[in-house]
């Protein structure tokens, strides 16, 4: 399977079109209808709740964004529909619900995120509400791992890896071991997990393994995220498509 074409057609807005200053906030209602509007694809994350649902939200616990603390993990579904945020009314979403508001408008780039520990829980829920959503969607992660389950249970949806030259630039990279690190450098899973396209740092590029991905085995390059005005002409120079976050592409 070749990735789609629509992949690479426009800017993905990372974590929809937010903008906190006007109230938009990330992997909200409001930031996905903003990329609608613009006619952007939307990049959105998923995590796994208690009761096995995919809620929209980017962090693993709760507290940068919203009132309240602990593990997205922890708690359930109708738990997390009822947090409050700190600066918009809006409630985090399920996976079911963006797709029931983008309605196929806009296409869906999927991040599965993970606690890198085998569970793929995450992935079956996320294959029982795409079976009926019929707009163009992809799935990534991190965790090449997360990836084989996408293999697995939906061999029939595009999936990519997302990735970066070397993992010591946060703290949470900490939290695996040596040996999993290890084994997610210089894409050496992909004969294994066979992506179909490649979301790679932009700070990190060009870099010999994408580039090999892309020009030897014809996986599309998206590059995150893209910021400012030398990370968008890196962007466009060594990659297929950006996702971006702070600006807004053509303005």
């Amino acid at each position: 399977m070749r990735a789609p074409d629509w992949l690479t057609r426009r800017p993905v807005a990372h974590r929809g079109l937010h903008d906190a200053a006007r109230g938009i906030i990330e992997n909200m209602p409001a930031a996905a209808n903003a990329a609608i509007s613009g006619n952007f694809a939307i990049e959105c994350d998923i995590q796994l709740t208690a009761d096995g649902e995919a809620m929209v939200h980017h962090d693993d616990a709760l507290g940068r964004l919203t009132e309240g603390s602990g593990a997205l993990l922890t708690k359930t579904a109708a738990e997390l529909k009822a947090v409050t945020f700190k600066n918009t009314a809006e409630r985090m979403m399920t996976l079911g619900d963006l797709c029931t508001l983008v309605a196929g408008r806009v296409p869906l780039v999927v991040e599965v995120k993970s606690h890198f520990d085998g569970d793929r829980r995450l992935v079956r829920r996320m294959a029982e509400v795409l079976a009926s959503y019929s707009g163009p969607v992809v799935g990534m992660s991190f965790d090449p791992d997360q990836v084989m389950a996408l293999r697995e249970i939906m061999p029939a949806l595009p999936r990519g890896i997302t990735a970066q030259r070397t993992y010591d630039d946060d703290g949470s990279w900490t939290k695996l071991t040596p040996a999993q690190r290890d084994s997610m450098l210089h894409l050496r899973h992909g004969f294994t997990t066979q992506p179909h396209f490649v979301a790679y740092w932009v700070n990190q590029l060009p870099a010999p393994a994408p580039w090999i991905a892309r020009n030897v085995f014809g996986c599309p390059l998206l590059t995150w995220t893209v910021r400012t005005a030398e990370q968008r002409e890196r962007a466009a120079r060594y990659a297929d498509q950006m996702i971006f976050e702070g600006f807004v592409p053509g303005t």
